[in-house]
């Protein structure tokens, strides 16, 4: 049996979102302690993690609780960065693979780290014929969406195996969808790319935006 992979101390990034493995993730950095972890992981080419948060805020708050998150994140990984004013970073990054975190520890100055372990990207699973809507729905929308600002999504034109994936489809969806945050967390974590398409149909199905 093939051991899991394993990553020590990787730097946190709590967030009132949840990120998916190819997604973006657009951010704007102003304080001290991930002001200092981007800029290392930006020099050694090393992803961060996206957690989303349980309690607390983003932005530290003078006698606020310490933030809460949940173990299961996606890493963060770096695709540009600017610098537009002192104090003031601005990334773009893409999701890529998902991890659990298995310990973590709040560091003086406010960052968090976490030994994680890799959970196993989703396996290529084809769409349904009864799915098939949610995917052309999905290239309407996005095609729509990218003439306004393609920076944000996680292509610029989906190819044809993209939207036959039920994992890619499912994440791209649950990244539009007006869903609650802690709704968006279980479908990210589910292990079966098809419930969870399964799951989105239902809520398209229910909202009419991807109709019968």
């Amino acid at each position: 049996m093939t051991q899991p992979l394993t990553l020590s101390s990787l730097p946190l990034f709590p967030l009132n979102s949840v990120l998916f493995p190819g997604g973006r993730l657009a951010l704007r950095v102003f304080e001290v302690r991930y002001l200092d972890m981007v800029r290392k992981c930006h020099h050694a080419g090393a992803p961060f993690g996206v957690v989303a948060l349980t309690q607390g805020h983003e932005v530290r708050q003078a006698g606020a609780p310490d933030e809460r998150f949940h173990d299961i994140g996606t890493l963060a990984v770096i695709e540009k960065i600017d610098n537009p004013q002192p104090g003031l970073i601005t990334l773009l990054c893409r999701g890529s693979q998902r991890f659990h975190v298995t310990q973590r520890s709040h560091l003086p100055h406010g960052l968090w780290v976490a030994d994680v372990r890799h959970i196993d990207q989703d396996l290529a699973v084809p769409v349904p014929e009864d799915l098939r809507k949610a995917a052309t729905a999905l290239a309407q929308v996005l095609h729509t969406l990218q003439q306004r600002n393609p920076y944000l999504l996680a292509a610029s034109t989906p190819t044809a195996a993209q939207l036959d994936d039920c994992g890619w489809v499912a994440n791209r969806w649950c990244e539009l969808l007006p869903v609650p945050l802690e709704l968006k967390q279980q479908l990210m974590e589910l292990d079966n790319p098809l419930v969870r398409l399964e799951l989105v149909g239902d809520v398209l199905d229910r909202t009419g935006i991807a109709p019968p």
